[in-house]
């Protein structure tokens, strides 16, 4: 249509989902300029349908081809909305691949996102699932999230109470037909309060003979661990951890724990609720590494479900399946995918 707007009728997804899984879609339609989807969602593609949007592709799973159009938002501006000297409020579009906006602001000197470092998909994509890792979630860092309402044809500004972001959770993936996430709002610092004491983390700071690390530092570290454990998407598909940490009971976690002496168990924010470790339950019951056809499981990562080459997203749908019926059968534990599942209930 035009530079801000493009329509690809029948599109391949294949190339657009990291699991690397065939899926097609009847309409592709792509918005560089966000303030174009009130026109957007009045063409006749878009009409009585309720459209994918679709980041990087990391965190969803085609179990089959996608029911409706897809929409994919394409800008990628980064700008300082403000900035005392000690806080900064960074802005990124939907567009902006995760890992180069965190590498972006370090190199402005801003710090915050530094433990999510190397995390696949696009900055619109973070609120939805509130991606966190080594003790950070990216929740605690925003300042404020703008989103089209399709239904009412506004755009909306959500502060961070708003966003209610829970564990993998917030008010975008409640509601996932409600909005559409077109940029994002950081609130960083100049002066770090690093987050350290997680999987590892001073470790690995350790080996690199670091006692003062900077937030770049342990960006650095960050991205060698994940690199360590977790497969490359572009040599061997997966969506990086398939499956929530499960939250228990306290009862049930110390239940656990008196049998099992190793099982990791971590406060879940509220007094009577622990987070177990899904890596190591799956672990335990004997799947990491394991494969089926082309579905398997990392040998790596007990979390990551793999494609080694021509799986379908059926395939891996029914091997994750298997998996958490395993779980339940032996620890009483029920699992639940990270990523979205297209075409199929869990």
């Amino acid at each position: 249509m035009t530079d801000a707007v493009s329509l690809t009728r029948d599109a391949d997804l294949t190339g657009r989902n990291t699991f690397g899984v065939a899926a097609r879609a009847p309409w592709l339609v792509e918005v560089a300029d966000a303030a174009r989807l009130p026109e957007v969602f009045a063409l006749p593609q878009l009409q009585g349908a309720r459209p994918l949007v679709l980041g990087g592709g990391s965190n969803l799973l085609f179990a089959g081809d996608a029911p409706g159009p897809v929409l994919a938002l394409t800008g990628r501006g980064v700008s300082i909305v403000s900035d005392d000297g000690e806080r900064a409020i960074v802005r990124a579009d939907a567009g902006v691949e995760w890992h180069a906006l965190v590498m972006d602001t370090l190199g402005r000197g801003f710090a915050g996102l530094e433990n999510l470092a190397l995390i696949p998909g696009t900055t619109g994509a973070a609120p939805i699932q509130n991606i966190g890792a080594y003790g950070v979630e990216v929740g605690e860092l925003i300042h404020a999230v703008e989103a089209f309402e399709p239904g009412t044809g506004t755009m909306h500004r959500l502060d961070r109470d708003a966003c209610a972001f829970g564990y993998r959770d917030s008010v975008f993936k409640h509601a996932p037909d409600r909005f559409v996430v077109t940029a994002v709002e950081f609130d960083l610092l100049r002066t770090p309060s690093l987050t350290l004491d997680y999987a590892g983390l001073r470790e690995a700071l350790a080996t690199r003979g670091i006692e003062s690390p900077t937030a770049r530092d342990v960006a650095d570290a960050v991205i060698d661990i994940r690199r360590s454990k977790l497969p490359d998407p572009a040599v061997l598909g997966n969506a990086g951890s398939f499956f929530k940490n499960p939250i228990v009971p306290v009862e049930q976690a110390e239940a656990l724990l008196a049998e099992h002496p190793t099982l990791p168990v971590f406060r879940a924010g509220s007094p009577e609720l622990r987070k177990l470790s899904a890596a190591w339950l799956i672990d335990r019951a004997g799947w990491k590494g394991q494969r089926d056809g082309d579905a398997g499981v990392a040998p790596s990562h007990a979390l990551v479900l793999v494609n080694y080459g021509s799986a379908s997203g059926r395939d891996l749908l029914d091997l994750a399946r298997r998996i958490a019926d395993s779980v339940h059968a032996r620890f009483g534990v029920r699992l639940e995918p990270e990523p979205r599942v297209i075409g199929a209930a869990w």
